[in-house]
């Protein structure tokens, strides 16, 4: 005796070697023994074997035509065997009786199974549905399969191409564009990327890179809804003083500005003026929920995306000839010993006379022009005459600033490689600022860190950000705070909400407060502040952050991710321009110097890349190397040793060298190799190092 029964939604036949009222013991084909119950039971057999019928009766299933089978059924629930007596005939065999089973079976768009072996037929309109359904998912298969062999053959669909970037980096691995690549993929043993390129998919590396920016961080686009800028309510005092910039001359964020008052009376009060959008910008308002969403101006080679529509950054904006509302930091210093005597925060309108622009001024802003009063420069322009006396005293204080925080560093701040500044020739006026297209002509040049200019706001910087992360701290006002514990290789920047040092840059306490235009941190620690300078010693309960606020602590997470992502952007697009750089110049061959693990770090321009024929050469030897392949979509290039261009005996002096750089190799403390700007607009440094 043989048993025909459904086990774990599959239909098996074995031979019964014994059986009970409510199971049955059968031997399987493989020799394996199973249990069936009696309920799984569908058919009883002599003959043929189980082999044998399961095979006839997949045969004969095929033979039936479900349009007819669904006509022949009745509207009530029916049984298998009493619709395989309907439509082959009353003496239906076992091999009919099983084929119309596997057959019901196979097709629940028609019949709908209602118990072991017991169906039920579905509506008419169920199967239109279901067998335009079928069809459809049919065509997908065909358009699949055509899609894969045309990039197989080099050649790249239009639907595809319109998906390229979410197919390759936010897939919907249901849709049929991507499942078109992932065969070709598999049939040509060539990686999506590679297969893609070749069938000519990507038009522009440079879009390439841009598309994938914006569908990682920006899906919904980069365009502000229309939004007002509110006005500042407060009756806000006007400042006794005649504050001046200094930024390049593309910045539109004038975040911050100086003054000075005093010189000659023993007593010197230097001003530092900081834009105040948070006192009209209110935690929770449409503006604040936009800078929270993007919670960072993203900086690239010829191109920024704003954290704030322009239209509210020229509201607040430092713009020279208005007065502007500002939080001022008043930091009192002792004219002969620069020793600081005492701080005040205020919230005032401050005349904004000039806005200085380094990158117009920095071969005349000289250390001889600063410390030699009868150094002169012809023809110097306004109005450099009447600030020199100004900007003489503060490069004094930003020098004598900058030791007082080695000493606490432990060691000094060596900057032994250069700013490196992109700019992109466009093709007119009207296009500067817009978008690249990708070809520009690049201009990439050299700006030692260090300038005067560049100390004086940096310091300026450092001092505010350290007084006004002390005093919240003092008041019990939490706020977003910048720490590392020490110089030892690895030990990174943290942010928290507690002030903690700050070893990379020698300070007790540092929070992110100077560019509330251009970093969400910013706009949250201003808030802080101003609930302070109104406050005073109840500020923490007027604050809008409470200590240990979850909000705090959500920003600080969003903060990192979206800043991190951005600079890895700024990073990309700077070497994306470097390598075009070099293509559009011809450069075959370079001089770099070695600093680790066969990878070396071009001198003139900001390239580091791997190399063959490196081994064994100590950290700092100089070679001459030879450029292989470039690739504008990996952004690789190799090359190889060709020359060593300085001897052996020098590798002591060279190690010794780049040792005293203090770690330049840890980016966190020593800043980026290449800063990325347009028109020699210098961004905020994505390190905590004194950078403007």
């Amino acid at each position: 005796m043989f048993l025909l029964f459904e086990e774990a939604g599959k239909f098996m036949a074995g031979r019964v070697l014994s059986e009970a009222e409510s199971s049955a013991q059968v031997e399987l084909d493989s020799g394996k023994r199973v249990k069936v119950k009696a309920a799984n039971i569908l058919l009883r057999f002599e003959k043929p074997s189980p082999a044998q019928m399961l095979a006839s009766a997949q045969a004969v299933s095929q033979t039936i035509e479900l349009e007819l089978a669904w006509e022949f059924s009745p509207e009530e629930e029916f049984g298998f065997a009493d619709l395989a007596r309907d439509y082959f005939s009353a003496h239906a065999t076992l091999d009919q009786q099983a084929g119309m089973l596997v057959r019901l079976f196979e097709a629940p768009h028609y019949f709908r199974r209602a118990g072991k072996g017991r169906f039920r037929k579905a509506p008419a309109d169920i199967i239109a549905q279901a067998l335009a359904a079928i069809e459809k998912k049919k065509q997908i298969v065909q358009q699949i399969a055509q899609w894969a062999g045309e990039l197989g053959a080099g050649q790249c669909p239009d639907p595809i191409r319109e998906q390229l970037y979410k197919i390759l980096f936010k897939p919907d691995k249901n849709a049929p564009e991507y499942k078109a690549v992932v065969e070709a993929s598999r049939a040509t043993h060539t990686a999506p990327l590679e297969l893609l390129q070749k069938a000519g998919a990507i038009a522009s590396p440079y879009q390439f890179h841009w598309k994938r920016f914006l569908l990682e961080n920006f899906p919904k686009g980069t365009g502000f809804p229309a939004l007002a800028a509110p006005t500042i309510a407060d009756a806000l005092p006007l400042a006794p003083v005649q504050a001046f910039s200094i930024d390049d001359s593309a910045t539109t964020e004038i975040d911050d500005a100086l003054s000075v008052q005093g010189l000659g009376s023993g007593t010197v009060t230097v001003g530092i003026h900081i834009a105040a959008p948070a006192l009209a910008v209110l935690p929770g308002s449409p503006i604040d929920q936009l800078g929270r969403a993007r919670l960072s101006t993203v900086y690239m080679p010829g191109y920024k995306v704003t954290m704030l529509p322009d239209a509210v950054v020229q509201t607040y904006t430092l713009m020279e000839g208005r007065d502007c509302p500002s939080v001022s930091l008043y930091v009192t210093f002792d004219e002969a010993t620069l020793e600081i005597q005492g701080s005040e925060t205020k919230l005032e309108r401050v005349p904004i006379a000039h806005n200085l622009r380094h990158d117009q001024l920095d071969a005349i802003v000289t250390v001889p022009w600063l410390e030699d009063a009868s150094f002169n420069h012809e023809n110097e322009p306004q109005p450099l005459p009447a600030l020199r006396e100004q900007l003489s005293f503060l490069y004094q204080l930003a020098k004598n600033l900058k030791a007082k925080r080695e000493i606490v560093r432990g060691k000094p701040e060596t900057f032994n490689r250069p700013d490196y500044n992109f700019r992109l020739v466009r093709a007119s006026a009207e296009a500067q600022g817009t978008e690249p297209q990708g070809h520009e002509e690049v201009q990439i040049s050299t700006r030692q860190r260090g300038a005067p200019l560049d100390l004086i706001v940096a310091e300026a910087m450092i001092l505010a950000n350290s007084t006004w992360g002390n005093w919240m701290a003092e008041l019990g006002v939490p706020g977003i705070y910048r720490s590392q514990a020490s110089l030892a290789p690895g030990v990174k920047v943290r942010m928290g909400t507690k002030a903690a040092p700050h070893a990379g840059i020698g300070v007790k306490s540092y929070a992110w407060s100077t560019s509330p235009l251009r970093r969400y941190t910013d706009l949250v620690n201003q808030w802080q502040i101003i609930a302070c300078a109104r406050h005073g010693k109840t500020a923490a309960l007027a604050a809008p952050f409470k200590p240990k606020d979850a909000e705090l602590f959500s920003i600080i997470s969003s903060f990192d991710a979206a800043y991190s992502a951005y600079n890895g952007y700024q990073g990309a697009m700077e070497r994306f321009w470097t390598l075009q750089y070099v293509q559009q110049n011809g450069i075959t061959e370079l001089v770099a110097s070695v600093f680790k693990d066969n990878m070396v770090r071009a001198d003139d321009i900001p390239l580091v890349l791997p190399v063959l024929g490196a081994q064994g050469l100590p950290r700092g030897a100089r070679v001459r190397v030879k450029l292989g392949e470039m690739d504008l979509i990996t952004l690789d290039v190799h090359g190889t040793v060709v020359e060593r261009l300085d001897t052996p005996q020098a590798d002591t002096g060279a190690q010794a060298q780049e040792a005293d750089a203090g770690g330049d190799d840890d980016e966190e403390v020593a800043g980026p190799i290449a800063i990325a700007v347009d028109v020699n607009e210098n961004p905020e440094p994505s390190s905590d190092n004194p950078a403007p």
